[in-house]
């Protein structure tokens, strides 16, 4: 809704202009009347509209041609005033003032105009005879208005008519040359129709249009005046009501029966109420709302966004089938002015043995677009009418913004659900495959993927002590001296290496040691393509000597040369590292379930590191002399201690092994 309207008068010398101005100010008409009326603004809580009005009056006494050009390229609708007892100033309509203000005004913003016949009080006949066939002519022309400064006949009137061309405009709505409603007003309640109709049967139900009429105007309509608009239908359309409910035809034509009827608000508040503007594109404040992610932060969808967008995908899986046709997923997005969704998409995700979306796949799609591009997420759930289905105030409330990073290390917690990690390796590794084989495709399903319609990303669900959580692969390409911040920007880093090609692991290991040597980043090694004979890196040490030296777990074997889905055991430890990367875990399979392993993370995490290094510093430095650190009794007592505080670690070790 626009944040105010202004309205010149313009017109021919002594026609009423100023007349009508003052009449409408002071509810009489005026003893004496000046050349030209100062400017007044009306405020918000006096106009219908509930809209600021400024109303300008034009004197060709007292301005100038420039200044009447400036006035006209700054109006947001214009009254063209005659005199309904001069035929002279209605001539002026059409050879001189329509002519100005085309001239002047941007043709690609029309502005409304409304004729205003003044004096009616002289005449006894109308003078709408006259003005018809003007209004035939020119589309721009709203509508015209007779009235009396002298006798304040329709000066309400008028200037509300004024106001409404602006706010409510004909122009965008309908063609009275084709008394037919325009193409893109056409599409835009075609889309308003799809998004409520909430089972998409192609028909809005009793419930479907109180839904509806709820959230456009504030109020539910009784059971029999819902009957009262289907029988309209019925009777003016043959298909416009089906299985008692409204077909897509018969919404429409109720708009054109609004239009037609002069009662263009009704469509235009359904209109804005669905995001469009007043050229009826999408408002990009609608598309676009404000949402501030701070650096180190990331975006996720909440629960109420991941519930509607499981509604959107019931109300297109028609075969119930859990997965997406293409057919149903052209359906889904009919109400975007674009196909969103490439081919690529098919190999970021989790997809059935027919190649169409699943599920799962669909919800870590959306998972992948609110990470790498909140912006586009946020359009595309305008798109289908996020905040209109989920009564939101918009859909960013349908975003969480994750607490930055480092406060995450901080705590040795975090309530993230998505994990990024970044997959390093030469090219011919295996990275390729590493991310396919973690959508459950073995290499023959591989070989089948075009290149074209390679994808650089993929994404799924994995399971971390029973906590279901997103783990995002991304593979970087292999340009050693050209990784931007992006690239070097995650939560667990993968180096693939080529087990059977000799030179492969040299870049993971140079790799490592300028980028993520120091950093806090958790580290993995994979030896991929496993299923080859294994041969020796050349490189200085062997990659389990070069991961023992720097604290990483040794290297992971890994193929997707296999008869079913290849293991998704890898994927469950990358994550795992991604959500701990304080407790470094030291786990030497990749189950991170078995005894060994819990074992292996208990013994060295950094709880019991630290709690040892207490026990030490009060042993050695705050009780003990120089002279009892030599005496039999010391290390007595040191014995017992460390026996006692063993037994207590083991118990409580086993206390949490109940627990699981």
């Amino acid at each position: 809704m626009r944040k105010d309207v202004r309205i010149l008068l313009v017109g021919e010398p002594k026609v009423g202009k100023t007349s009508l101005i003052m009449s409408l100010v002071s509810e009489e008409f005026p003893d004496l009347v000046p050349y030209r009326a100062e400017e007044i603004t009306i405020p918000a809580d006096v106009t219908p509209e509930r809209v600021p009005t400024h109303i300008v009056d034009y004197s060709e006494a007292e301005q100038t041609d420039e200044q009447l050009f400036q006035e006209i390229s700054k109006a947001n609708v214009i009254c063209i005033v005659y005199s309904v007892n001069n035929k002279k100033s209605i001539e002026k309509v059409t050879s001189h003032w329509i002519p100005l203000i085309t001239e002047n005004t941007d043709k690609d913003s029309r502005v409304p105009l409304i004729l205003v016949g003044n004096k009616s009080d002289l005449v006894e006949h109308s003078s709408m005879e006259t003005v018809l066939p003007i209004m035939n002519q020119y589309s721009e022309i709203e509508t015209c208005v007779e009235c009396s400064a002298k006798n304040l006949k329709n000066i309400s009137e008028l200037f509300y008519y004024a106001q409404k061309a602006v706010l409510h405009p004909t122009g965008p709505l309908y063609c009275p040359e084709k008394k037919d409603m325009k193409p893109l007003c056409v599409k835009a309640l075609a889309r308003i129709f799809k998004v409520s109709d909430l089972d998409n049967d192609g028909i809005l139900n009793d419930n479907e249009l109180n839904f509806f009429q709820r959230t456009c105007f504030n109020t539910p309509l009784e059971h029999q005046a819902l009957e009262d608009v289907k029988n309209v239908v019925r009777k003016n359309l043959i298909d416009g009501v089906h299985d008692n409910g409204l077909t897509l035809k018969g919404f429409l034509f109720l708009h054109m029966l609004f239009i037609q009827r002069g009662r263009h608000e009704t469509t235009w508040t359904v209109l804005r109420r669905f995001g469009y503007d007043d050229d009826l594109e999408l408002n990009q404040d609608y598309l676009f709302p404000p949402l501030k992610v701070p650096p180190d932060c990331t975006t996720e969808l909440n629960y109420n966004a991941y519930l509607f967008l499981q509604s959107v995908f019931d109300k297109h899986d028609k075969d119930r089938d859990c997965a997406l046709s293409p057919e149903e997923l052209e359906d889904l997005f009919d109400v975007f002015p674009y196909m969103p969704w490439g081919a690529d998409v098919n190999n970021t995700v989790c997809t059935n043995e027919r190649g169409w979306i699943t599920y799962q796949g669909y919800l870590s799609q959306w998972t992948l677009t609110t990470y790498l591009d909140v912006q586009r997420c946020l359009e595309y759930l305008g798109y289908l009418g996020y905040s209109i289905i989920a009564e939101q105030e918009s859909q960013a409330d349908g975003i969480t913004v994750t607490r930055d990073k480092k406060i995450d290390l901080q705590k040795k917690q975090t309530q993230r659900s998505v994990f990024r990690c970044n997959v390093f390796g030469e090219v011919g590794s295996g990275k390729s495959g590493f991310l396919q084989a973690f959508l459950g495709r073995n290499l023959s399903r591989q070989k089948t993927i075009k290149e074209e319609h390679r994808s650089y990303y993929a994404i799924s669900t994995t399971y971390v002590y029973g906590q279901e959580k997103y783990l995002l692969l991304h593979e970087v390409f292999p340009d050693f001296d050209y990784l931007s911040d992006s690239d070097l920007a995650c939560d667990v880093v993968c180096l693939v290496y080529d087990a059977s090609n000799p030179y492969s692991f040299e870049y993971c290991a140079k790799v490592f040691k300028q980028y993520f040597m120091d950093s806090k980043t958790p580290c993995m090694m994979i030896a991929a393509k496993s299923d080859l004979p294994e041969v020796k890196q050349m490189y200085g040490c062997s990659p389990l000597e070069f991961c023992r030296r720097h604290k990483m777990p040794p290297p992971q074997s890994f193929t997707c040369n296999t008869a079913g889905d290849p293991s998704r055991e890898i994927y469950t430890k990358l994550t795992t590292m991604a959500m701990y990367p304080h407790a470094r875990l030291r786990c030497m399979c990749t189950c991170n379930r078995c005894t060994f392993c819990l074992c292996q993370n208990f013994l060295n995490s950094e709880l019991l590191q630290t709690v040892r290094a207490k026990f030490y510093a009060v042993m050695l430095r705050r009780h003990v002399s120089q002279a009892d650190r030599k005496s039999a009794t010391f290390w007595l007592r040191a014995s017992v201690g460390a026996t006692v505080f063993a037994v207590l670690g083991v118990a409580m070790y086993r206390v949490l092994l109940k627990s699981r």
